[in-house]
């Protein structure tokens, strides 16, 4: 209805172009009123065009609503307070909701007012140094609900994985994995406090060995002697970790090193790949960090900047002037030695997103990534792109409880909860729904108990039991030997005036806004909320009234009204990745 009353004002606008200079971007905003006594609908249209029309803002919502066409849902249009236009909507005006979602199926809900506009979802993206935890998950859920609302609201939405093959980080993997080999191979030594320690790289580890031997073994001794002191002698544990790495280039080569290096991203990479597709989130692409530099698109960035007076040297190091672009302070994108910093990769990966044309750019990240925010926009407006295009969305932590615990999580000690052990546990309906539905700025308590409950207080369960008690009351429909007449039941729709069934129906119409409120304020937690709220008005309406009476022409146009509510709530789950079982 919300859709029909902007169409209505828009015709109005129209026609009042005529004689009145109408501002060409202005834009129309229906809302639902809270007090019946205004109607069902109001817009403040006329309040907010009377300056740019130099009109009174009660004689303007007049003359719109002089403007308006007829249409059968419309009882009546009246003008309140300072220049409000108010819809009286019908008994009946509803009804047609109902046939229109049933003729929609599956494409209820999908509009087109994203136009078409490209847009990149990058998401989870998480260094793959290890499986991805129950924080990654969160990541995971949000991203791809994002990107399902999205595409719903009409956008052209592609899904990436930047995968961090690069740097430091993977360095220590290397490490990690062939110091676990080299105990395999009999060498004893204290493994380094900021090595990777979870159990996958002594997995991975014996892999290297079956396929590699001794070929790579060297003496605790020649790694270890003239080592600077680890953190547990009092030493800097981040310079003891990178002496580790020069040792084992040193003794291995570059060659055989990167071996170790690749065979240890592979394993894990693979790994997340396949965690996150049993979960239901795939991608378009999965962007590697190390072609950007071997492609040179990194050098190409910088020098882009360069040459537009955007970065300097200073003691042997290139700096970005981000600051001209509202960062706090400038960036450095090459060390003194030479190293390009992560950030200079960065700055590649944006441009590189520009010129493959996707006009609007999602970054989603975690909470503790909030400072990168201003230098990466910098980053871009000096590379040439338009500041709006630029969108960051963080995602606050994750709390797990277990038995009333908190479950620590360290990718480095090894001591985290997967997203494989969470949704091995809760399942991954569970795990889509809760991780979601509450905004992603917000932190989240994960109710391990909650998720696993087969009660109402269970969103996913309460949701889900919606679906399946419609498929229930198509079953005893069979069993009684009767059928449903669908052209009955949609001719019949009027008979539904009940008030829980009035209720349902406006729920129902409500759905389309809600994709789009979700797509176009990026908050996915709105449709959870919307579909408890949905599944609880079907749950009343189930316990109020009967559906196969004996009376043929309410039967099927209840069963009509069954239908549509089981529709919408599957069109919403799919959206949140959640499926929707026909028997609980």
């Amino acid at each position: 209805m919300k859709t029909l009353i902007e169409s209505l004002l828009r015709t109005a606008l129209g026609r009042l172009s005529e004689t009145l200079e109408i501002p060409a971007d202005v834009t129309i905003e229906v809302e639902p009123t809270r007090d019946p006594g205004h109607g069902d609908f109001a817009s403040n249209l006329a309040m907010r065009l009377a300056k740019a029309t130099r009109r009174n803002p009660r004689e303007l919502a007049t003359a719109l609503r002089e403007a308006l066409p007829a249409d059968p849902a419309i009882a009546e249009v009246r003008i309140a307070g300072p220049g409000f236009v108010n819809f009286f909507l019908r008994p009946g005006a509803y009804h047609g909701e109902v046939a229109r979602i049933l003729a929609a199926g599956a494409d209820y809900g999908k509009s087109t007012i994203g136009a078409g506009r490209s847009v990149l979802v990058e998401f989870v993206s998480a260094n793959p140094t290890g499986p991805l935890h129950v924080g990654h998950g969160r990541h995971a859920a949000f991203g791809a609900t994002l990107a399902n609302v999205l595409a719903a609201a009409g956008f052209r939405v592609a899904r990436e994985y930047y995968v961090n093959d690069a740097g430091r980080q993977m360095e220590i993997l290397a490490a990690s994995t062939w110091l676990r080999y080299l105990e395999r191979r009999g060498e004893r030594f204290r493994f380094p406090a900021n090595g990777y320690r979870g159990d996958y790289i002594v997995a991975i580890a014996a892999k290297l060995d079956a396929e590699v031997g001794a070929a790579l073994a060297h003496p605790a001794a020649a790694v270890f002697t003239g080592l600077p002191a680890d953190e547990p002698d009092g030493g800097d544990k981040d310079a003891y970790i990178d002496a580790v790495i020069a040792r084992a280039r040193e003794l291995l080569g570059e060659q055989a090193f990167r071996r170790v290096l690749d065979l240890a991203l592979a394993d894990i990479l693979a790994d997340i790949r396949d965690d996150l597709a049993e979960f239901g989130v795939t991608f378009d692409s999965w962007f590697s960090e190390r072609s950007l530099a071997d492609g040179g698109a990194v050098d190409r960035a910088l020098a882009t900047l360069e040459a537009g007076g955007h970065a300097y040297r200073k003691d042997g190091a290139l700096w970005f002037r981000s600051t001209a672009f509202g960062d706090e302070k400038d960036r450095v994108v090459v060390r003194e030695n030479g190293v390009k910093t992560y950030f200079a990769s960065d700055l590649a990966l944006v441009l590189n997103k520009r010129e493959r044309g996707f006009e609007h750019l999602i970054y989603v990240w975690g909470a503790d990534h909030h400072g990168y925010i201003a230098r990466l926009r910098a980053g871009l407006i000096a590379l040439g792109g338009p500041a709006e295009c630029f969108e960051v969305r963080l995602v606050q932590f994750v709390t797990l409880y277990r038995g009333g615990e908190k479950a620590q999580m360290s990718t480095r000690s090894g001591e985290f909860v997967t997203l494989r052990d969470l949704r091995q546990e809760v399942g991954n309906d569970a795990a889509r729904l809760f991780y979601v539905m509450r905004s992603n700025d917000q932190h989240l308590d994960f109710d391990l108990e909650l998720a696993k409950a087969r009660s109402n207080d269970n969103p996913v369960y309460y949701i889900q039991y919606a679906h399946a008690r419609v498929s229930s009351v198509r079953r005893q429909l069979a069993e009684r030997g009767l059928a449903h007449d669908a052209a009955r039941g949609l001719a019949c729709l009027e008979r539904l005036t009940e008030p829980q069934e009035l209720a349902l129906i406006k729920r129902l119409a409500q759905f389309p806004e809600i994709v789009q409120y979700a797509a176009l304020q990026r908050a996915p937690h709105a449709l959870v909320h919307y579909l408890r709220d949905l599944a609880n008005d079907f749950h009343t309406y189930y316990s109020a009234h009967q559906f196969i009476v004996e009376d043929e022409g309410l039967r099927d146009a209840r069963l009509a009204l069954a239908l549509a509510t089981q529709t919408v709530v599957r069109n919403g789950l799919a959206l949140l990745g959640v499926s929707a079982p026909d028997t609980m």
